[in-house]
């Protein structure tokens, strides 16, 4: 009878702790449609991932921003993810890490007055930043973004077309509006437009470190960063990624504060 009771108990911890766990993906997957239900836009959120294929912690932040990217396609959300590259030494090199990428993680510490830098790491609007997979805490920050109308119009505009293999950007309302030039630069002072090359999906098969043997799908994949003067009138070209495909691709563009890392403005553009 004791073995009895002993099974019929460890069936209904197992019942338990499965409806919880059904429970507990019904409210992640509700808490998600809601930035894309509830969320008034009025503002926007730019979401900046710090993650690398060489960490272990990194997958669900990284599959986080993919069902943020899927589910709220209709929002002024903008997502980015960056591949640092100070994980490269314990195995594996991550094919999308790039040196600058790791140089803006550190630019975020001292902006947000961090001890150090750690993936995943989220940043919203470059003035708060969190655990890559801590996502209430995350999808709070990305509906404040949204909810929020910014005293400033987000007037920003970007516009891109192929000739070869370059992008040719061109962009307007980077810069304070002001009727005087002069008064327009000056506001612009610590003010820089910075675009990003999206890569929108991909995957990769991880042969060492600590993901070895496990295949990664990645979203929102920066492949090139460039920092533009928000007053200058010249377009900016930019060249594609060997492995470029139109419908893959996207460009984000941002207006950031240099000193505070504050994020004023936000768009995107198809090729």
């Amino acid at each position: 009878m004791k073995h009895i009771k002993t099974f019929l108990l460890s069936i209904g911890l197992s019942g338990v702790l499965i409806a919880l766990a059904a429970f507990m993906k019904m409210q992640n997957e509700k808490t998600l449609s809601n930035i894309q239900k509830d969320g008034d836009n009025k503002g926007f959120a730019v979401v900046e991932l710090f993650t690398s294929e060489g960490c272990s912690s990194c997958p669900p932040a990284d599959e986080l921003v993919a069902n943020l990217e899927k589910d709220n396609k209709n929002k002024n959300l903008f997502i980015l993810a960056y591949h640092v590259d100070y994980w490269n030494h314990q195995g594996w090199k991550d094919r999308f890490s790039d040196p600058a990428y790791s140089a803006r993680q550190q630019q975020y510490s001292d902006w947000l007055n961090l001890q150090t830098i750690y993936t995943p790491q989220i940043v919203v609007n470059g003035t708060s930043e969190y655990v890559g997979s801590d996502e209430p805490r995350i999808i709070k920050a990305i509906s404040n973004g949204l909810g929020h109308e910014s005293p400033a119009p987000n007037n920003l505009i970007i516009d891109c077309g192929l000739v070869g293999r370059k992008l040719n950007i061109t962009f307007s309302g980077a810069s304070a509006p002001s009727g005087d030039p002069s008064e327009s630069s000056r506001s612009n002072k610590h003010t820089e437009l910075v675009l990003a090359l999206i890569e929108k999906q991909a995957q990769s098969d991880v042969k060492a470190g600590e993901n070895a043997g496990h295949v990664l799908s990645h979203a929102q994949i920066v492949r090139q960063l460039l920092h533009v003067d928000p007053n200058s009138k010249s377009p900016v070209t930019l060249s594609l990624p060997d492995n470029f495909q139109k419908d893959n691709y996207e460009l984000i563009g941002f207006v950031q504060n240099t000193k505070t890392g504050q994020i004023t403005a936000a768009t995107k553009s198809q090729l």
